[in-house]
């Protein structure tokens, strides 16, 4: 197990408090907590002094519920009930992605060629889910957040995608899908222009046409040409915008925080991420480690709460009837028959009891309560929803068991971040610890704040 104070612990606060830092860009695998995580970044910045914005890609739209707020969408909007410190103020939003690509069109065209854009059915299934675009957009609108200079701190929560590389890869793969010859092909005609250009495309082009006419269909075709000689003066500036974003990435003033769980998958993504990042020389501030399991009893191992649980489940329970809570002799033992065949509580007590209230033998002996006992048997037997109650002994066992198995994912998790951190000693982590419940509105956020503030995995996770 690898030394947990030879492991730089990340200091959060010290990050959010750092005015140099205008941008953090939480990243991981799906399901990893990153909304959450940038979510409660952001509250906290916020409740710190600062001015921030959260943009969030997420489709679930936890963070608007989170925030208190209906609805989230491509404008920045005021959470109210934040508990700031001087003139802090935390903004939240939503990457619409559409929205986004038809703000730069209508940016960076006239009204009539970007109206035909926007009306264009090929950019109209390009801008709604075209493979990276979403990506594309993401690092579009940060680039625009950035360049109003509005806010101190931006915090992004990166897109829900199948690797985390997308959201560094999509500006380069839209780059190639510009730069490539099919698009190339179909924009020569636009370039030549006049009637050279109309005798290539009706000459030099009748081949490949009619090929993708028949693949593609020919009105499509027509679209994709349409949309590439309106978009011909913006291809330049979607490459320029992009390689100022991704130099605003690897700028001092931005930090990458990887978000991942204790899990084998999730932190070798993790991992391969934070490669990524010192070959892209961007700065990762550090990793955290969300929804770490622990224990209050870690001192009790699981092999010895399962041993306990087994002499438990050996010995059995005993005159459960008699509503007594005791342990009943094994099989093999000499005493065993005789407990078989005779009540198992002790004669003495019978005497005393019966000397203390007379009464109580007759009671004890009288036929209609016997009578009334085995009809209650009777019932409980034909009552399918009937559930004996149980005992202190299986309680106690099953308490045991319950335990051992949060000991087995203690040491499970323990190993998957042994294995992390041995790869990347120089990665500084802080660890969350699980809540019981799901984060949803602004005592949960701050909740998750603390956590991240402190370190705070819990008992036994270390």
């Amino acid at each position: 197990m690898a030394d947990a104070d030879a492991v730089p612990a990340l200091d959060t606060d010290a990050l959010l408090d750092d005015p140099d830092i205008r941008i953090i860009v939480c990243c991981g695998s799906g399901g990893v907590g990153k909304t959450t995580t940038a979510a409660a970044l952001g509250v906290r910045a916020a409740e710190r002094g600062r001015k921030v914005v959260v943009l969030t890609i997420d489709p679930a739209r936890r963070l608007a519920q989170s925030m208190g707020i209906e609805t989230l969408d491509n404008v920045p909007r005021r959470v109210e009930g934040i508990e700031t410190r001087g003139s802090g103020e935390l903004h939240a939003m939503m990457l619409d992605m559409k929205r986004t690509f038809d703000e730069i069109v209508e940016a960076h065209a006239d009204g009539e060629r970007a109206r035909a854009i926007l009306e264009n059915p090929f950019y109209q299934s390009l801008s709604a889910g075209f493979a990276g675009t979403q990506e594309y957009m993401a690092m579009e609108k940060l680039g625009q957040l950035r360049a109003r200079e509005e806010w101190d701190l931006i915090v992004v929560d990166t897109p829900p995608s199948r690797s985390a590389l997308d959201f560094l890869d999509a500006p380069k793969r839209l780059g190639s899908f510009l730069d490539g010859k099919f698009i190339k092909l179909l924009m020569a005609p636009a370039k030549m222009g006049g009637r050279a250009g109309m005798k290539f495309l009706n000459v030099g082009m009748s081949m490949m046409t009619g090929t993708l006419g028949k693949l593609l269909g020919g009105q499509f075709l027509r679209d994709v040409q349409t949309f590439v000689a309106a978009m011909d003066t913006m291809f330049g500036g979607f490459r320029t915008r992009a390689d100022a974003t991704y130099q605003l990435l690897q700028a001092p003033g931005t930090a990458f925080l990887v978000v991942a769980t204790p899990e084998r998958d999730a932190l070798r993504e993790a991992a391969y991420f934070v490669e990524r990042l010192a070959a892209e020389d961007m700065p990762l501030a550090g990793l955290v480690l969300n929804r770490v399991h622990g224990s209050e009893a870690a001192r009790l191992s699981a092999e010895s709460a399962l041993a306990a649980a087994e002499n438990l489940d050996a010995t059995g329970i005993v005159d459960q009837t008699a509503g007594k809570a005791g342990l009943r002799e094994p099989a093999d033992s000499p005493a065993a028959g005789t407990a078989q065949t005779t009540d198992t509580t002790d004669t003495s007590d019978l005497a005393g009891a019966a000397t203390a209230d007379p009464s109580a033998g007759v009671a004890a002996a009288d036929p209609s309560e016997h009578a009334s006992e085995s009809e209650r048997a009777s019932e409980h037997a034909s009552d399918p929803t009937f559930v004996e109650p149980a005992s202190v002994e299986q309680l106690t066992a099953g308490l045991l068991h319950l335990h051992a198995e949060r000991m087995q994912v203690v040491a499970r998790e323990q190993h998957t971040r042994d294995r992390f951190t041995a790869l990347h000693p120089e990665v500084a982590v802080t660890a969350v610890a699980a809540l019981p419940g799901d984060v949803h509105d602004l005592a949960g956020l701050r909740a998750i704040g603390d956590r991240l503030a402190t370190g705070s995995a819990p008992a036994g996770a270390a």
